[in-house]
């Protein structure tokens, strides 16, 4: 492997990246609109000068089908990776990760596939992504079983307007079997900039045909009380000095559960102002996440909390 680090998934997302320790931001590289013209290796180098390490890509991005369409079978497991690995020109890759559970597939096979192309030298480590908690503990349980390697990290959406998972459940899994958490969509599809608090904009995802149910979603009862916090909290981020967008990423970023952020950028401009992010880790103090708890209302609480 070279200097930098890839994602790629089959129904398997494989990730590598320069360094052991996981980056706090992550690209991630996909596809958005047919008629802007993105420029994804001009994002690669910006993000990798940036420090960005570590680069997320998936089967799914570019063909949309292949992840719904062969699960998580042995076959595909290990064919997808070695399909992965020559195409992006890598020997092999950090992280390969089970994207989406797989019923029609035993634990047992998925579990031994992984190890398999640890053991085969394709992969260092695997993961989960989007599987529930319980799931995650039947790998593990079963890798200990048969004396398999388990997951290491599970990819989970978190953003202002979903934190169950991540602050509740996985905290949970990462202090018993110790499964990190690296997260997606910090600006939960373009709804935590701001640009929907005035209508729908042409230029939108929310105005493409594939994306109605973003539309739905926005112009919704809880979509209309969505921007009117955002409205809100766009007061803190003028307070702090930075954008909205950077706002919600250094937030996440502030979770101590959290390893790394995937972003997703599709021009200079907005990867420049998500990096920016970081420099305003620092601000994220107890009392300014407790304003920014206190207009969300969302704020969930483990069972030990419930306790006492």
């Amino acid at each position: 492997m070279g200097d930098s680090g890839f994602a790629s998934s089959t129904h398997t997302d494989s990730q590598s990246h320069k360094e052991t320790d996981t980056p706090l931001l992550t690209h991630r590289r996909r596809g958005k609109f047919k008629q802007i013209h993105l420029q994804p290796i001009q994002l690669m180098t910006m993000a990798y000068e940036s420090g960005v390490n570590l680069f997320d890509t998936a089967e799914v991005y570019a063909a949309g089908k292949a992840e719904t369409e062969r699960g998580l079978s042995r076959k595909h497991i290990i064919e997808g990776l070695k399909g992965s690995l020559q195409r992006l020109q890598l020997e092999y890759v950090d992280v390969v990760f089970a994207n989406r559970p797989d019923t029609n597939t035993p634990m047992e096979e998925i579990v031994r596939a992984m190890t398999y192309v640890i053991n085969q030298g394709m992969s260092m480590y695997w993961g989960t992504s989007r599987w529930t908690a319980m799931e995650i503990m039947e790998a593990y349980s079963v890798a200990r079983q048969f004396n398999l390697i388990p997951p290491v990290c599970e990819q989970a959406e978190y953003h202002l307007f979903q934190r169950e998972k991540v602050e509740v459940q996985l905290p949970e899994l990462y202090h018993k079997i110790g499964v990190g958490a690296m997260t997606w969509s910090p600006l939960a599809c373009g709804i935590i900039t701001g640009k929907y608090q005035n209508g729908i904009p042409e230029t939108s995802r929310a105005s493409m045909k594939s994306y109605q149910w973003l539309k739905e979603k926005i112009v919704s009862e809880d979509g209309r009380k969505q921007q009117a916090k955002l409205k809100e909290l766009g007061h803190i981020a003028e307070k702090l000095g930075c954008t909205l967008p950077q706002l919600a990423v250094a937030w996440c970023l502030r979770n101590e559960g959290v390893s790394s952020v995937l972003l997703g950028s599709s021009s200079p401009e907005q990867l420049t102002e998500n990096l920016g992010s970081i420099q305003f880790l620092p601000k994220m103090t107890s009392h300014v996440v407790s304003d920014i708890d206190h207009i969300l209302g969302n704020k969930p609480y483990s069972k030990k909390e419930y306790r006492s």
